[in-house]
């Protein structure tokens, strides 16, 4: 694919609302806002960044900086997951399952928004574990960045793709990579 390019991004999406900490100093309280951020194209590239500021709208652009900086890319079959994976990070444990197409996203919280951001539409997602919405976001990115492409699988094993990765899902993987099919165009 194509180098990232800043302009096919989407805006930064905030996993959840920004978490509010204090530091409790001599005057009072000093507060802090913390963004969890995940930005993503919505075809095949994401990355989640945390940004950490006094103010809200500052945590969230360092957030969104952050997450720019940790872009990555998802190898995809059409519009599923190429195998399933479990991502871990500390106690949290995401389970990702590659669906048959018009299923959608069935995920919740943070893994959810991830997913939908980097343009995956048919997926099962259960969260096993820790239920902090950090870690499981974590987790899922773990889990999104552990996804081997067919080629790497066949290789590994020292077999054709044919006989590591099922025939639907080989398709889509080659569709997807050829890029788009060209508009048909009229016949005068």
């Amino acid at each position: 694919m194509a180098p990232f390019n800043d302009a096919q991004l989407r805006d930064g999406r905030l996993i959840t609302r920004p978490r509010r900490v204090a530091k409790v100093v001599k005057g009072g309280r000093r507060f802090q806002f913390a963004a969890l951020v995940v930005v993503g194209d919505g075809n095949g590239r994401v990355g989640l960044g945390y940004g950490k500021a006094r103010e809200v709208p500052l945590s969230i652009q360092k957030g969104t900086e952050d997450a720019k900086k940790n872009l990555f890319e998802v190898p995809l079959a059409g519009s599923t997951i190429v195998h399933p994976i479990i991502g871990v990070f500390g106690a949290a444990r995401v389970l990702l399952k590659p669906a048959a197409p018009g299923t959608g996203v069935i995920a919740g919280g943070a893994a959810r928004v991830i997913l939908e951001e980097a343009g995956i539409h048919d997926v099962l997602c259960k969260s096993l574990g820790s239920a902090n919405h950090i870690n499981v976001a974590r987790a899922t990115i773990a889990a999104l960045q552990g996804l081997k492409r067919p080629e790497e699988i066949a290789r590994a094993r020292g077999k054709s793709e044919e006989e590591v990765t099922p025939g639907g899902v080989l398709r889509a993987y080659r569709e997807r990579q050829a890029g788009p099919a060209p508009a048909p165009q009229e016949v005068a």
